[in-house]
């Protein structure tokens, strides 16, 4: 689901994958747990959205796509702990590019 600047509050366990545009992109903690393991690539493509994503209108939607990370990559990421909604809201760890506070 993507949602209009300040209309989504990130919980205290929600993982921050990575920062598209300078827009965070977030998962839960139980979802990073399941796929943690995974390199996801999410796409903007031509169709139809789906319910209250703010791209349902645009005639555009998500299209996320996975593929598991080798043993060399799981070992560069293995000691890298994730960054945490409870630590991004006290700004530890925040890429410059994301605002806080939301």
């Amino acid at each position: 689901m993507c949602y209009p600047d300040g209309e989504f509050l990130v919980g205290d366990r929600d993982v921050l994958l990575g920062v598209v545009e300078d827009t965070a992109v977030w998962i839960s903690g139980p979802q990073f747990d399941a796929w943690k393991h995974t390199q996801l690539v999410i796409d903007a493509v031509p169709g139809r959205g789906g319910g209250f994503s703010i791209e349902a209108p645009e005639g555009m939607r998500f299209l996320s796509r996975g593929r598991a990370f080798t043993p060399d990559e799981l070992q560069l990421l293995d000691g890298q702990p994730p960054l945490l909604g409870k630590d991004y809201a006290d700004g530890l760890g925040v890429p410059p590019a994301v605002p806080r506070g939301r």
